[in-house]
């Protein structure tokens, strides 16, 4: 018994116990992160999409109807990348696509977003065929089978129509605005919306008396589009609809859309942040107290450090 008492009480080795903590307190816990690190690259390299851009035109030309408008889908979110608009033998390829999409609108839709992040200037062939999809009859909107088929409805014909028409106002070619202005006269306000915000982009002065006639539109925020189109052109005719834009109880008795904070989305502000820019390239002193009330009382960041810089710019 006094041999064993004698081993229990006997002092520890702290050199032979040096090994031990170092596996416990270091080599386990990073066992432990290697693992999940290797875990999520693992997972990280099976949702990864490497694919190109001509990987996703061969998919919107040979896949499935379940397959082809995602695949242009992600090739317009693809060509925001200036490398890969770089690419000369894309265009074609795109135009080619588009023209072959005539079987379903959501396909055209993001194909008529991804060429027209090819310009200003957009390619000739690109934009005629933009200006004939628009006057094709029946384009296949919404009444042929496989978009009955597929689910389709005169929501995906109107946003295909309403992207085409965006591509062509990123085109950078006068040329296309007498087509443009004849689409003001459309019923939908979603088309009106986005030919006044074309019309903005486009240069010359044709447009000037429909841009005008649109700050007395039905639709708020086809006025709003107006204005700023306006603006961009170096006119003052919208400053009144502008003022409007900058105040936010007005703005949030006519937006409608929700604010989401997951997604960093806040409609209300953007309305806002759009006047904001628009009062600091008009440079106007009339709007100073406006603008100077949003940079010291809005409940936006965001609203706040855009009435400042709009500050800055009126003087």
């Amino acid at each position: 018994m006094d041999k064993l008492v004698e081993r229990e009480s006997a002092p520890r080795n702290s050199i032979v116990a040096a090994p031990a903590l170092a596996v416990q307190f270091f080599l386990i816990p990073l066992i432990v992160v290697a693992t999940a690190v290797g875990v999520y690259v693992g997972f990280r390299s099976l949702v990864t999409d490497n694919r190109t851009a001509a990987d996703y035109l061969a998919e919107i030309r040979t896949g499935g109807t379940d397959r082809r408008w995602p695949a242009a889908y992600e090739l317009s979110r693809l060509m925001a990348d200036p490398k890969v608009r770089a690419d000369g033998s894309l265009a074609p390829a795109l135009v080619s696509a588009f023209e072959q999409s005539r079987d379903d609108p959501r396909v055209r839709r993001y194909l008529a977003l991804a060429i027209g992040r090819l310009g200003p200037p957009l390619p000739a062939d690109a934009i005629a065929a933009l200006s004939r999809s628009l006057e094709e009859p029946d384009q296949g909107w919404s009444q042929d089978w496989l978009t009955r088929l597929t689910g389709g409805s005169d929501g995906e014909a109107g946003e295909a129509r309403i992207s085409t028409i965006w591509a062509l106002g990123s085109s950078g070619d006068p040329g296309v605005v007498p087509q443009l202005l004849s689409l003001y006269d459309s019923t939908d306000a979603g088309i009106r919306k986005m030919t006044v915000y074309a019309l903005g982009a486009l240069p010359g002065d044709a447009q000037l008396a429909t841009l005008r006639a649109a700050l007395e539109d039905a639709a708020v925020d086809v006025r709003w589009n107006a204005a700023v189109a306006l603006v961009r052109h170096g006119s003052r005719d919208g400053t009144a609809v502008i003022r409007q834009m900058l105040d936010r109880q007005f703005v949030e008795q006519v937006v409608t859309r929700e604010v989401r904070q997951d997604l960093d989305e806040d409609p209300i502000a953007d309305v806002i942040i759009s006047g904001l820019r628009a009062a600091a390239a008009l440079k106007d002193e009339a709007l100073r107290a406006p603008v100077t009330n949003l940079s010291r009382q809005d409940r936006s960041l965001k609203v706040r450090q855009a009435a400042l810089e709009a500050l800055k710019s009126i003087g």
